[in-house]
């Protein structure tokens, strides 16, 4: 039996709900009042809890359609880390297809010779250390929110990803183990704004990944968290991303090159991951980089992960969004 844990407003009051066969049924109905972050501070105690609900046949009976729901991002996490060039199709993709995600290392290049070297980095990059980076909590918004596209952006991409939930602290967590800690997982979408990543004015200091990554409503999470015992395995999980219908992203979570297990080893032998933290384990092959296609105001975003649900987020220019 599959099921997840999600956010819903009712009138004005959050509540966090169970979610099976597209209905939900808010927790408190057995008496569990609290928020997804308070859950996941005792997950294990938890986790067992949430199968019992799911089966409670009779809740389920006449519970309401979690289509019509109000639906907000599960919470707000206290860390989000991304997991960058980790799908090799993709940053083949998106070098070739946008000069502005090429370095001076690229320059003069055929294009042979570019999508050669590109394939020989990622075969390298297969067998060593994830390349990690920080994206501000004040990113998430909800899975049915608007993105706002900021007036200094010129390239916004979409970057559709697997989202894996922390349960446990952790810390120098050893990979064989490191499943042990994931709570679950869920649908995330690391917007990103393309010409900033690489800056073009002589810094040697590398990537701008707060230019790039950290702008407001730059990271749709949810509608679910779904249990790690349920989710199905996330080595087969299809990642499919539509802008205005047409399909960009569909492709599979096995072609990940790091696993998810090396990326928690190698964060928490840097960090403490603490219980509801999220890891954006990498985007798979059909951002827009790759055909020369970014985002603009009135565009609509529909991606689905399979059994982790589906958002869908209307972008909007920023000048039309006094609400931010």
């Amino acid at each position: 039996m599959q099921y997840g844990l999600a956010t819903v407003d009712s009138d004005g009051e959050l509540n966090a709900v169970l979610v099976r066969d597209n209905t939900y049924v808010p927790l408190a109905h057995w008496g569990d009042t609290r928020s997804i972050p308070a859950l996941l501070q005792d997950w294990p105690q938890v986790s067992p809890m949430l199968a019992g609900y799911a089966a409670d046949d009779n809740a389920f009976a006449n519970a309401a359609a979690f289509d019509e729901a109000d639906v907000q991002m599960p919470y707000r996490p206290g860390q989000v880390f991304c997991t960058g060039a980790n799908y090799r199709k993709h940053v083949v993709g998106i070098i070739m297809g946008d000069p502005s995600m090429r370095t001076a290392e690229h320059d003069n290049l055929t294009a042979a010779e570019l999508k050669a070297q590109a394939e020989k980095v990622m075969d390298q990059r297969a067998a060593g250390l994830p390349f990690c980076f920080i994206k501000l909590p004040s990113c998430v918004t909800g899975p049915r929110d608007p993105v706002v596209l900021p007036s200094n952006v010129e390239k916004p991409d979409w970057e559709l990803e697997l989202g894996v939930v922390i349960g446990r602290r952790a810390h120098r967590v050893a990979a064989a183990q490191a499943m042990d800690y994931v709570a679950g997982f869920a649908v995330v979408n690391d917007v990103t704004a393309r010409e900033h990543i690489f800056r073009r004015d002589g810094s040697a200091l590398g990537g701008d990944w707060l230019s790039g990554k950290c702008f407001p409503t730059f990271l749709p999470f949810g509608p679910l968290l779904v249990p790690r015992e349920v989710a199905g395995d996330p080595y087969a999980m299809n990642i499919r991303l539509a802008v205005n219908r047409k399909v960009y992203q569909d492709e599979s979570t096995s072609d990940m090159l790091i696993s998810i297990e090396r990326q928690i080893e190698y964060l928490s032998n840097r960090v403490v991951l603490e219980p509801g933290d999220v890891i954006c384990t990498g985007s798979p092959y059909g951002n827009g980089s790759a055909f020369g296609v970014f985002l603009k105001p009135g565009d609509v975003m529909e991606g689905e992960i399979g059994v982790l649900g589906r958002q869908r987020n209307v972008c909007v220019a920023e000048a039309e969004f006094p609400g931010l």
